[in-house]
């Protein structure tokens, strides 16, 4: 790792910190679904509320932008949560502490299926945003404990590929779920779904003691860590900009580009799987060149928001720039994961920068999604999105600065050659 700091970035594939110290761990690929698997369930019941705005906001009678609370009050929880269940976890063991958030998780699905008001479905919502840090900060940074060293690259995609599955599966399915016998069906389903999860976890993952040196020190060492600190720069701008367009996807569709309801779920699907794609196409790239990964993905989620506001307005343009729209975030994710991993350093950096990054990710979503709101109630769904498209944008100049200069590099940024 010291060949980071000193503005040279190893090209070979990500090493973990079992291969620094020469321990080299079998290839748990059980595990490793199981830990994706993990991934889908708290993404998913993060994001159920995207393909369930409409019906939700409808039944509990509130506006499309206070239903988005739904999505901005865990995102901005998980934000707080993250760094500090990392802190607080102490030396618990991992594998003991991912399957106590998964228990959590199918509780507040649960809680969300039986609110009768938002208020009762906000205060849910809150322990779904204590789960998203948990899980995200333990899930996240496992690839280099569960196999070996040229194998971490694609354990990545699998753990972040439960984001694109989310998105393929999760989201559309409770979308028609919500159409078919109700949106409290949906997170009755991911109530199930999550204590399956758990179950999985149990059986497949080994025994994760917590790192030696403590969080506390890894994660003052991250803040020091000025490559950590512009990957979470990027990170920010390209999910909040994201975000702000995509918490309202469903109307967007169905008053910009004219679906009817009965579309959404299809379309949602085909968003997923232009993620699923992009995420595992992504992963191997990005184990190898994490910084050429995020800025060709800035520039093409950036690209396509603004296509959306100027030409999404026929069903034909709708759709095809939709499927632009998932095929660039999808490997969002899976990129900025990778520019962690080669930035920190050692399981307790690995852990600590996850949680950064888990905390950054999801103040974004937050902030996003909430100004998100206030944008589509002042200013309307098409200017909501040439909104979003300059966030992203500021994402795409910050990934041009860590490219091409020299005093970033030095400093630990890193700095991809072919």
């Amino acid at each position: 790792m010291n060949d980071i700091h000193q503005g040279r970035f190893d090209d070979s594939p990500l090493a973990g910190p079992s291969a620094a110290s020469g321990d080299t761990p079998p290839n748990r690929w059980p595990a490793v679904a199981a830990v994706g698997l993990a991934t889908f369930g708290v993404v998913t019941t993060e994001m159920l509320p995207v393909g369930l705005l409409t019906p939700i906001a409808q039944s509990l009678q509130v506006s499309a932008g206070s239903a988005g609370l739904m999505l901005s009050a865990p995102a901005l929880l998980a934000a707080l949560f993250a760094p500090l269940i990392v802190l607080g976890a102490g030396s618990i063991d991992r594998r003991r502490l991912l399957a106590a958030l998964l228990l959590a998780l199918a509780g507040a699905n649960v809680l969300c299926a039986l609110a009768p008001t938002l208020p009762w479905l906000l205060a849910a919502r809150v322990v779904v945003g204590f789960c998203i840090g948990g899980i995200w900060s333990v899930a996240g940074g496992l690839a280099p404990r569960l196999v070996a060293a040229p194998s971490v690259g694609w354990a990545t995609a699998i753990i972040f590929g439960g984001v694109s599955v989310a998105s393929v599966v999760g989201v559309p399915l409770g979308a028609w779920l919500g159409e078919l016998v109700g949106w409290r069906a949906a997170f009755g389903a991911m109530a199930v779904c999550s204590g399956l999860i758990f179950v999985l976890n149990i059986a497949t993952l080994p025994p994760l003691p917590a790192a030696a040196s403590g969080a506390r020190q890894g994660m003052r060492a991250q803040f020091r860590n000025r490559g950590v600190r512009l990957g979470l720069t990027v990170t920010f701008f390209l999910v909040a900009g994201h975000f702000m367009a995509y918490t309202f996807v469903r109307p967007l569709l169905q008053q910009v580009s004219g679906f009817g309801a009965g579309w959404i779920g299809v379309l949602l699907f085909g968003y997923g799987v232009a993620g699923m794609i992009a995420n595992f196409a992504a992963g191997p790239l990005a184990g190898r060149h994490p910084g050429r990964a995020l800025l060709a993905v800035a520039l093409a989620l950036s690209a396509t928001l603004l296509l959306f506001a100027t030409f999404g307005n026929t069903m034909t343009s709708g759709a095809a720039l939709l499927l632009c729209w998932g095929l660039s975030y999808g490997a969002v994710s899976v990129s900025v994961q990778s520019w962690m991993l080669r930035a920190a350093d050692g399981i307790d950096g690995i852990e600590a920068a996850t949680a950064l990054l888990v905390s950054v990710f999801n103040l974004g979503i937050a902030l996003g999604s909430f100004f998100g709101g206030i944008a589509v109630d002042v200013a309307g769904l098409q200017t909501t999105l040439l909104i979003a498209s300059a966030l992203t944008l500021a994402g795409l100049v910050t990934s041009v600065r860590m490219q091409r200069a020299p005093s970033a590099a030095s400093a630990g940024l890193a700095q991809c050659r072919p």
